[in-house]
């Protein structure tokens, strides 16, 4: 890539040539940006929690972004941000095909299991 370089108005040399744009890009407007859901796992806590919603232009935006809107104070030690249009989820009519299965696996009860005697603070 090379560019011809001139002086405009005193300000150095300024690229020129086919290759170099003459105006900047249309950016996509605010409206249109994707929205991301924020997800903040705090100090104390084991897991990530739904803390809202934000729209920004790309996924590093949002991470700083969510970083600002939804943790003050230092609480937060790990942020996650998903774009909404990429979470698959179940329909809540669906509950009774979805987890219907898992209740004839007693198995996973903690009646079907013996605690031994030697086994402390059970």
């Amino acid at each position: 890539m090379s560019a011809d370089l001139t002086a405009e108005g005193g300000h150095g040399a300024v690229p020129t040539g086919p290759e170099v744009p003459t105006s900047p890009s249309p950016s996509v407007s605010r409206r249109d940006w994707p929205l991301y859901e924020v997800f903040v796992r705090g100090k104390r806590g084991l897991n990530h929690v739904h803390v809202g919603s934000l729209h920004a232009p790309d996924d590093e935006m949002a991470v700083h972004a969510a970083r600002d809107l939804y943790t003050r104070r230092n609480e937060g030690v790990s942020i996650w941000v998903v774009r909404a249009a990429d979470i698959t989820a179940s329909s809540p009519d669906e509950k009774d095909p979805m987890f219907a299965p898992s209740g004839d696996k007693v198995y996973r009860h903690p009646t079907f299991y013996e605690i031994p005697e030697d086994v402390p603070h059970m």
